[in-house]
């Protein structure tokens, strides 16, 4: 059982950035799809991004249109660690923020249900 520990969130406004950080307690990185999705209340679930451990036709990292040019999934090896760099948040990033990974190292689709281990989240706020 995988467990993953995030940190990062905060109370930042528009404009800002912040990066969220999350770390397996075990070196999943080599076959592991690691991923990030957000839920804001009253709303479901959402996909972020996702690293990929093998890319497949080149492309290793995924995004949600949303983020896309905004955010940067990342991973460290040596710290064990996987990384969200988001730029230019807007009040409509304002959710808690999911760390997850899906055992399998390719990217298989942006379904929460993919994705086996989940974080306890972390409240990101972006004050306008």
């Amino acid at each position: 059982q995988v467990q993953l520990v995030e940190s990062g969130g905060g109370l930042v406004q528009a404009g800002a950035s912040l990066r969220l950080s999350c770390a397996p307690s075990e070196r999943v990185f080599n076959s592991y799809t690691m991923g990030w999705f957000r839920q804001a209340p009253g709303k479901e679930r959402e996909f972020v991004a996702a690293r990929a451990a093998i890319a497949r036709s080149g492309d290793r990292t995924y995004y949600a249109d949303s983020v896309k040019g905004r955010f940067t999934i990342s991973r460290d090896n040596v710290k064990n660690t996987v990384f969200l760099q988001m730029n230019n948040l807007n009040p409509e990033d304002t959710a808690v923020y999911y760390c997850t990974a899906d055992p399998f190292p390719y990217y298989r689709g942006s379904s929460p249900n993919l994705f086996n281990y989940w974080g306890q989240g972390t409240q990101v706020t972006v004050s306008s």
